[in-house]
């Protein structure tokens, strides 16, 4: 039986599974992130090492089977390709929890557009705690985005979540008017005082992009309340993310007169109100989409590829008999 690893990291966590030939979901599991360039000891690439030893062991444990008996892998990796003295290193860390060289490496973009599209031509939006897309037509891969929270990362959680902070201090200032997300933030920080924001965010999360970027839920849940400001910045974030589909569009060399499929992945298009915003935007292009409802999580994704960079695809029957358990 043919065996394949998909694994799939992320800012916030690494989500690993083994899914057989036939379409089976053998075994999942969590580890934490391999982000290795947000590392607060520096332990860098290390730390990719480190992950993947435990947590490829801990799936085939689950599946009941050895990692010798894995017929072919893939690595989707936060940060793969950004830093290219690092390749080397980050293409051999598989290789001691694995036992062997059946694997490829990878950005974890080409994880989301593998599951959210099952390996078709078209384009995935990726905005979880960071931004980018990532698309395909034939061989042709083009990215776009993922530049990193200082100058990049547009509509990303933690662009939302910036965005959230700024308008916080603003309308405690009164240089904006005062809106639901004052108390919403006061409440789900524990704010003795306003500037007791400081504290938190610099003292206690060290400007952690993955805790500002979970600020994401609150945005949203102000917006709902009715905050002007909120329901701006997820438009906004909306708007930054259909620029990086339609500049992907544009690398890949899509005719004008295509309809080209695009879904999405990641926490931030999972709120409704964010999609809904999205999806508002889509439309209103002047070049034809079909928005679609991603077919697998990202890291089924991971393992499709996995079979498809063996040589052995999973045929229709099998991607069939796999999509109830992808959810």
């Amino acid at each position: 039986m043919s065996v394949f690893l998909g694994v799939d990291g992320g800012g916030s966590g690494t989500a690993l599974c083994l899914v057989s030939g036939r379409g089976e979901l053998l075994a999942t599991a969590e580890a934490p992130s391999c982000y290795y360039l947000d590392s607060s000891d520096g332990e860098g690439v290390s730390l990719v090492r480190r992950v993947l030893a435990d947590a490829v062991p801990e799936v085939c444990a689950v599946a009941g089977v050895e990692p010798a008996d894995i017929t072919s892998a893939f690595f989707g990796l936060p940060a793969y390709g950004e830093v290219s003295a690092d390749l080397p290193e980050l293409d051999a860390a598989p290789g001691a929890a694995l036992g062997h060289d059946r694997y490829s490496c990878g950005n974890d973009m080409v994880c989301g557009w593998a599951g959210s599209l099952a390996l078709a031509d078209g384009i995935n939006v990726i905005s979880g705690t960071g931004s980018m897309t990532y698309g395909r037509r034939g061989e042709t891969g083009v990215r776009v985005g993922g530049w990193g929270e200082l100058f990049g990362d547009e509509g990303s959680g933690y662009w939302i979540g910036v965005r959230g902070l700024q308008a916080f201090s603003q309308m405690s200032d009164g240089r904006l008017p005062a809106g639901p997300l004052l108390d919403v933030l006061r409440e789900h920080l524990g704010l003795a005082s306003d500037l007791d924001l400081v504290d938190v965010v610099l003292n206690r999360w060290h400007g952690s992009r993955r805790a500002v970027a979970a600020l994401s839920r609150q945005v949203v849940e102000a917006a709902n309340a009715g905050d002007t400001a909120a329901a701006g910045i997820l438009r906004d974030a909306a708007a930054e993310l259909v620029r990086l589909v339609e500049a992907t569009r544009q690398g890949l060399g899509f005719p004008s007169s295509a309809t080209v499929p695009v879904s999405y992945s990641g926490g931030v298009l999972t709120a409704p109100e964010v999609l809904r915003e999205f999806t508002a935007a889509v439309a209103g292009l002047d070049h034809d989409y079909d928005l679609r409802t991603p077919l697998y999580r990202p890291v089924i994704g991971a393992a499709l590829y996995a079979a498809h960079q063996s040589g052995r695809p999973l045929d229709e029957a099998a991607l069939a008999n796999l999509r109830p358990s992808s959810r």
